[in-house]
């Protein structure tokens, strides 16, 4: 990866913590009926680029849908900080909340949105 920065993030209550390399050039915001619920802003990187650095007793998945996305939650604040899934050609992939990264400001964060109430779950 080209121009990649690696970044730490957490729940909110800091069991569950992690870092990624990713470049960092925008947000993915979702009107599906979870995100919009949660208000994530979500970034995607390789699964090989992130790295659980604590909490993997302390998550919960839940699954809907297709279940084909692992949406982990923290068992103790609630707050959920990345999911895992797979890409169209099987590569695992992560998508971290942005509003869960340490040390970067969220407004300057370009957003993109994304119509995930008309497309099939």
């Amino acid at each position: 990866m080209t121009d990649t920065t690696t970044y730490r993030g957490s729940c909110h209550c800091g069991a569950v913590k992690y870092r990624v390399a990713m470049k960092l050039d925008g947000a993915v915001t979702c009107n599906c009926s979870i995100c919009q619920r949660t208000g994530t802003a979500l970034a995607f990187a390789p699964a090989s680029s992130f790295e659980l650095l604590s909490g993997e007793g302390n998550l919960s998945d839940y699954q809907f849908g297709k279940k084909k996305i692992h949406h982990l939650f923290c068992r103790t604040c609630g707050v959920r900080s990345f999911a895992r899934g797979a890409m169209p050609d099987g590569s695992p992939i992560v998508a971290v909340n942005v509003r869960c990264l340490e040390d970067i400001d969220f407004e300057g964060v370009p957003k993109k949105a994304y119509d995930g109430r008309s497309t099939p779950a």
